[in-house]
């Protein structure tokens, strides 16, 4: 069984037996925090680390996966269980809708137009007044049976146990293998019959309806949905996490959504100051450490000092 996949059911186990430990809600919530970027960072990574793009319109499908479980739950009665997966359904065609279009374009220009559809959904629930009350958002959404934050907990580690499984069996099938190589050179991977286009197509769906199902969780969660949730802020948090933790591997997001929720909180009344302390993080990360703090554990592995070898007897073999 390879190492990512042993780490990744050690961390679920360990997830599962902590509210059993801690009662505090404070520190439930932010634990139910950090699963809840686990998903979002996890589904950019699929985008920014294996396809080799970089997007930033990730919040479109959140945003497009908050909006559909509100609505799905307050005008047509649906239950959390269903409003969820139908939620990252439904943020999965809209990224078959903007992949069509933006994966056709490299470079600035695809930041570009990703950055302008979450911008355009923005405006869209800004003004459509009749379904997403504009400015004032859907508030009072139901949360079903999860009236308890260990439910919560749950219900979002379920989710981060599906991303997370549907992220390794992508990386490790050949259409993960085909977007690896298509990200590090497009000619190459068309020479040996690999389709450039579908295979940053199928990490681009994936990784939508991924966000959507943290959308379709946090509706629920916040029990409201308005058109800020399109804003940069979520998207920056995104970007910063799968840089800090380390694109390109399964591992790299989860450290990153750790590492940056805590910050978070723990600089939350420094206003403007946190911003810049997270701007000098992230340039000493891309400076010193351009694969993330992943890439510290070969060589601390390096580091570490081994047993001396025991002296072997002619007679009697290891003494």
């Amino acid at each position: 069984m390879p190492s990512d996949s042993r780490i990744l059911l050690t961390l679920l186990a360990a997830a599962a037996l902590f509210p059993l430990a801690v009662h505090d809600p404070y520190v439930l919530h932010i634990a139910i925090l950090v699963l809840f970027y686990v998903v979002l960072a996890s589904s950019l990574n699929l985008i920014v680390g294996y396809v080799g793009e970089f997007s930033l319109g990730h919040t479109a499908f959140l945003g497009v996966g908050a909006y559909a479980a509100a609505l799905l739950a307050q005008k047509a009665g649906w239950p959390v269980w269903a409003t969820i997966p139908a939620a990252g359904a439904l943020a999965a065609v809209a990224g078959g809708f903007i992949g069509a279009i933006t994966l056709r374009l490299k470079g600035p220009y695809f930041v570009i137009v990703t950055l302008s559809f979450a911008e355009v959904l923005r405006l869209v629930a800004n003004n459509w007044i009749a379904v997403t009350n504009g400015p004032m958002g859907l508030a009072g959404i139901p949360q079903g049976f999860l009236q308890d934050k260990r439910l919560f907990f749950y219900a979002v580690l379920a989710v981060a146990a599906v991303t997370l499984y549907l992220c390794y069996r992508f990386v490790h099938s050949n259409a993960g293998r085909g977007a690896v190589a298509v990200r590090e050179s497009r000619f190459v991977a068309q020479s040996i019959g690999i389709n450039p286009f579908g295979s940053a197509m199928l990490a681009f769906v994936l990784g939508a309806g991924l966000a959507g199902l943290a959308g379709g969780f946090y509706a629920h969660y916040i029990t409201f949905v308005g058109p800020d949730i399109f804003q940069f802020s979520f998207m920056a948090s995104m970007i910063i996490m799968v840089l800090i933790g380390g694109k390109g591997t399964l591992i790299g997001p989860i450290i990153g959504a750790a590492i940056v929720t805590l910050l978070e909180e723990y600089l939350r009344d420094m206003q403007e100051l946190r911003l810049t302390l997270f701007g000098l993080i992230v340039m000493a990360v891309v400076l010193f450490l351009p694969n993330g703090i992943i890439s510290l554990a070969p060589k601390l592995k390096r580091l570490r000092p081994h047993a001396p070898a025991r002296p072997v007897s002619a007679d009697r073999g290891v003494l």
